[in-house]
């Protein structure tokens, strides 16, 4: 199972089907190099993420001695550029699993939702995204509503913890979000998605991670103004990694960190200039609005 060759499928639409064994899934072979080794998070999140996936994989017995069906759901949430799909092919390469690439949007409705997922393999990572900020599950509602629904709200529900999840087994499904907040709360309760991973903003440990990973430097008199400007700006890790990243063959480690510090500079001031036009903004309208409350 270590050295067999893993696969990324993606769901077909449905017009492309023709007769019963007809292909719902194309595939490309996955060779996504992200390890936990490489990925910039910190370490105990890792090692808690890690542990979590290895009980998984030994709990078929577990499983069936409590009455569930032997698949796990995670949700990731966090800002884009936090690393969401840099986490899943680290998830598939630690656990040797596939990846199905799962676009709902493409899925004419309940029944083919369902051939979809009789048709994943065991050992396998099933991923949704939904990276625009529009809540699947609301949207589900509105369609049925207006009588267009496609996959509606239930019928993914049954998906993730229904009666179909228990065709096969040893399956993690993955729900990855930039928006956490406008998602309902019936698709993302515990035991649909079992845990809640954040995703967030590069801290002191995930920059030692890409430092290490981009200029192959542990340690530098410069990591203390890093972590120092870290904890008063937000910058992803995705963002950090650019800066980190030599440009040239004449760049050195410490050309690429004085990089990284210009570019959290920037995004601080960047950021004060946010707030303070949005703290005039809001001034202004609630001046307006007592000018209001005044003439009525």
């Amino acid at each position: 199972m270590k050295n067999r060759q893993r696969k990324l499928f993606t769901n077909t639409p449905s017009g492309n089907w023709s007769g019963y064994k007809s292909t719902k899934w194309n595939h490309v072979v996955f060779e996504h190099p992200a390890t936990f080794d490489t990925l910039a998070m910190e370490p105990k999140k890792k090692q808690e993420i890690m542990s979590d996936l290895k009980k998984f994989s030994e709990g078929k017995e577990y499983y069936k001695k409590i009455g569930k069906a032997w698949k796990r759901g995670y949700l990731l949430y966090g800002p884009p550029g936090t690393g969401k799909s840099t986490m899943i092919a680290a998830m598939a390469n630690f656990m040797s699993y596939d990846v199905y690439d799962l676009e709902l949007t493409t899925v004419k409705d309940n029944s083919e939702l369902r051939k979809l997922l009789i048709d994943t393999s065991g050992k396998s990572i099933i991923d949704d995204k939904d990276e625009e900020g529009k809540d699947p599950a609301k949207k589900m509602k509105e369609e049925e509503e207006t009588k267009e629904s496609k996959v509606t709200l239930s019928g993914l529900l049954n998906f993730i913890d229904g009666i179909w999840s228990a065709c096969g087994g040893e399956r993690i499904i993955i729900f990855t979000t930039n928006f956490f907040d406008k998602l309902d709360p019936a698709l993302i309760r515990r035991g649909r998605m079992d845990k809640h991973i954040e995703m967030s903003y590069c801290c002191l440990e995930a920059f030692k991670v890409l430092a290490n990973n981009y200029l192959d430097v542990e340690s530098h008199p410069l990591f203390g103004t890093i972590e120092a400007m870290l904890k008063e700006t937000n910058m992803t890790p995705a963002d950090v990694a650019e800066n980190l990243m030599p440009k040239s063959s004449t760049e050195t480690p410490e050309t690429c960190l004085r990089s990284l510090i210009n570019a959290l500079e920037e995004a601080k001031e960047e950021a004060a200039r946010k707030k303070a036009e949005e703290e005039e903004e809001a001034k202004k309208k609630a001046e307006e609005e007592e000018e209001a409350k005044k003439k009525s």
